[in-house]
């Protein structure tokens, strides 16, 4: 009979330990999901203000270089040298804006099928170590299917992916990469489009906030006008980010395009 009830008050008391572990930490805990970061930064190819700042980052970025502009291959060169990603930050034409806030060898819509597939594939010829696209502006294109066609076609051909820099919701983009089986990223915030040290520390507030329902983000910034203050708050806010998700290069983040893809618009037309 005591042994019996010995044995009762051993169960007992493992079912009262395992019950007060689970309360107070001793549980195993459950491993967390890890959520990714890829920091693009827009704009390089033109020795703009905030680049040196903007690759010695303690992370790896992703370059988004315009081509045929002064220092195209220099900052194309100097961002492989350095392990991070590049693609071509092709000109595309906006609704509103100034025609030279474009760069050469833009795209409009104006064009015929042979001039764009010209000017897309001279433009990936320009830009060395280059393994996607985005969009210089171009709200206009990113909403017109028969352009973005021309250009979606030609960076498959080169075996690219594209990122949707999403500068309009009416994008279709994530409806013609689907057809076309181009691989597809989108953008997520844009970290920069008001110029000052206050509002981009808030768009990093932002970020934060879109990592609590998404596995992934892409945050977009510039060199240029913002480049330094950009580069100032990243430098600052990375170590504590970096406790909660790993920053990634834009190849490391790469999965197939899908109409479910679409994400609100972050930014104004451009």
């Amino acid at each position: 009979m005591m042994k019996r009830f010995g044995c009762v008050a051993a169960a007992i008391l493992m079912i009262l330990i395992s019950s007060v572990g689970g309360r107070t930490g001793y549980a195993q805990e459950e491993p967390r999901e890890i959520k990714q970061v890829a920091i693009v930064i827009d704009d390089f190819g033109n020795n703009m203000t905030g680049t040196a700042e903007m690759f010695d980052l303690p992370v790896h970025i992703t370059a988004a270089v315009m081509p045929f502009m002064p220092t195209t291959k220099q900052d194309a060169e100097q961002a492989h040298k350095k392990g991070h990603d590049v693609i071509v930050h092709m000109p595309m034409e906006p609704n509103q804006g100034k025609k030279e806030w474009l760069g050469p060898g833009a795209i409009t819509t104006s064009m015929d099928d042979a001039e764009i597939r010209k000017r897309v594939e001279e433009a990936i010829r320009d830009v060395p170590h280059a393994i996607g696209m985005n969009n210089h502006m171009g709200s206009k294109i990113t909403a017109d299917e028969r352009a973005m066609r021309i250009v979606l076609s030609v960076v498959k051909e080169n075996n690219m992916f594209f990122l949707d820099s999403r500068t309009t919701y009416k994008t279709v983009v994530p409806k013609i990469a689907a057809e076309l089986g181009v691989p597809l990223l989108s953008n997520h915030v844009f970290l920069d489009d008001v110029y000052t040290m206050q509002h981009i520390s808030a768009q990093i507030g932002v970020l934060k906030k879109l990592l609590e329902s998404n596995v992934e983000c892409v945050a977009i910034g510039h060199v240029g006008a913002p480049g330094k203050k950009t580069a100032a708050v990243l430098k600052d806010a990375i170590p504590r980010l970096k406790e909660r998700v790993s920053f990634v290069k834009l190849s490391e983040m790469v999965v197939a395009s899908a109409e479910k893809d679409i994400v609100p618009n972050p930014g104004r037309d451009r």
